[in-house]
């Protein structure tokens, strides 16, 4: 090997157009992703029938195909983490150059991380999850627990956790990780395809690269349309809840198409104008209300909660999902023949499978707007930032907020349980509280939500025309800015009205899976930078220590 081709790559080029419409974006990219999810949304408005039966077949071919897949990457991706947070020379290195800063305070650094990665969905699965796994996981599938009841309560913790702990994280903390180590120690441009360039080199600045960045920006639209489609069926019962007329729901229960159009308007027109406003005013502003409030949130079911009962699942649920994680990682079930090997094959892909698609798709998106964060922090601490930190808030909020209504339900209460998992939290306050009180935590839940999705979106919106521009992460043009807001509207919006939640969910399942294999490639290229960084002949420019 030449010595040339072991010298890391410091300039990657990326075509931008120099004015007209397009001025500082790569025409190929975007006008491809456009075109592409255009006619995902044309398809839905004309052929609703047609369009979710063919998604339906595609998902139901990848899950019995590559579910494996998906669970050996997120197992790789986690051990990788592992590696090097633990091993100090690769731990210290620092995400930029020696003497670096880090731009934002500590707490709003983890408030951007925390509302951005799961804000949405913490509030519509802190309840919902944990009922469900008590209701039924695979211990009851197996005959070692009781759907329903006490003894099946650390087993639906586990799970819980499972699916939204370390592993989940970790999707968006890779795409981050390499994105600030080749951007901020390498120089190259914050878009995904830098992150391959240890493998594939200049190639990157072509056709492969602008593939690499589309197959990334359909991932982002498709992973933000799931959560925004939770939230929006959330956002609606709120609405409802709080006595903003009959109209929002239908006779069978659903959201109505008109307060889906309703929801979807002022949930996108205020993230579009956040993200006109940047990250360092609209979302850094934005994420600090969120966390403040989602701390009242917690402060109520800390004091009026099943307080006790809750740290108490916090605790053994910590200690079984940890002690359980090793076997998790690399555990696949597939179908067998039996009653039981077949029904724990379908629980795998309906929850963990589907889940790692949703934390993979969701990673180009977050995983760049982490980047742009973080600069100056150390590998340790950011690991420890976007991985560890995150993964307990979750524990102790699903212990606290799941836990109160898992012990509501083992009281005799069923008013949780019969109601969909977008309204659950809602039902718990109005069995907690007086009417008056109730309407009062709505309210707060309402505005809470409607700050967590703005937050989502209006990163998305700037990611999505950061990776567009070749990783330039100056202002971009208003309408461009506009249009993303309004495709990510008709996206969901268009999925939501032809087939519901599961439309949006097969169509994620579908988008993930090519990004899956670029984040492969992306730990296999951090691996070699990092290598290459730390090895004997170039231990003398290790950045010094920087720990949390």
């Amino acid at each position: 090997m030449k010595n040339s081709s072991r010298k890391p790559l410091t300039k990657l080029p990326i075509k931008v157009a120099t004015k007209g419409f397009y001025e500082g974006f790569n025409k190929d990219v975007t006008i491809t992703a456009k075109i592409l999810l255009g006619l995902l949304i044309v398809w839905a408005v004309i052929f609703p029938d047609n369009s979710t039966t063919i998604l339906e077949s595609i998902n139901t071919f990848l899950l019995n195909h590559f579910s494996t897949w998906y669970i050996l990457c997120v197992a790789f991706f986690l051990i990788l983490a592992l590696i090097l947070a633990v091993v100090p020379r690769y731990g210290r290195l620092i995400l930029g150059d020696t003497g670096d800063k880090p731009e934002f305070s500590n707490f709003s650094w983890f408030s951007m991380i925390f509302g951005a990665g799961i804000g949405v969905g913490m509030l519509t699965f802190a309840t919902a999850e944990p009922m469900y796994h008590f209701a039924n996981n695979p211990e009851v599938i197996k005959g070692l627990a009781t759907a329903s009841g006490a003894d099946n309560v650390r087993y639906a913790y586990k799970w819980a956790f499972l699916h939204w702990g370390f592993s989940a994280w970790i999707c968006y903390s890779l795409v981050g990780l390499s994105m600030a180590y080749f951007s901020f120690r390498r120089k190259l441009p914050l878009t995904i395809r830098s992150g391959l360039a240890p493998l594939f080199g200049q190639k990157l600045s072509g056709k492969l690269g602008n593939t690499i960045d589309i197959v990334a920006v359909i991932a982002t639209i498709l992973g933000v349309a799931q959560t925004l489609g939770f939230g929006v069926e959330q956002f609606v019962s709120s609405m409802y809840r709080v006595g903003l007329g009959e109209w929002l729901m239908n006779a069978d229960g659903t959201s109505s198409t008109a307060a889906i159009i309703v929801a979807l308007v002022v949930i996108v027109g205020i993230a579009t104008l956040s993200a006109l406003s940047g990250l360092g005013k609209g979302v850094k502003w934005l994420s600090n209300i969120n966390m403040g409030l989602s701390l009242v949130l917690f402060a109520f079911f800390l004091v009026f909660g099943s307080t006790f009962f809750g740290l108490q699942s916090f605790f053994l649920g910590m200690f079984d999902y940890v002690v359980a994680l090793p076997e998790l990682l690399f555990t696949v079930w597939q179908p067998d023949g039996t009653v039981v090997g077949d029904t724990l094959a379908t629980w795998q892909k309906d929850w963990s499978v589907f889940y790692w698609a949703w934390w993979i798709a969701f990673g180009p998106f977050v995983g760049v707007f982490f980047a742009r964060i973080s600069r100056g922090r150390s590998i340790r601490t950011y690991l420890f930032g976007t991985v560890i930190l995150p993964a307990l808030m979750c524990f102790i909020w699903f212990s606290m907020v799941g836990g109160t209504a898992i012990d509501l339900t083992l009281g005799g209460t069923n008013a949780i349980s019969s109601v969909g998992q977008e309204s659950q939290l809602l039902a718990m306050l109005d069995v907690m509280l007086s009417p008056g009180f109730a309407w009062v935590m709505a309210i707060l839940v309402l505005v809470l939500l409607l700050t967590y999705l703005v937050t989502t979106l209006d990163s998305a919106i700037l990611v999505i025309n950061t990776i567009n521009s070749g990783g330039n992460e100056g202002p971009k043009g208003r309408p461009h800015i506009i249009f993303w807001g309004v495709i990510l509207a008709l996206v969901v919006g268009v999925l939501l009205i032809s087939g519901g939640l599961g439309a949006i969910k097969t169509a994620m399942v579908i988008g993930a899976l090519p990004f899956s294999f670029v984040m492969v490639l992306m730990g296999i290229s951090l691996v070699k930078a990092i290598l290459y960084d730390t090895s004997p002949a170039r231990l003398e420019t290790i950045d010094p220590v920087d720990e949390p």
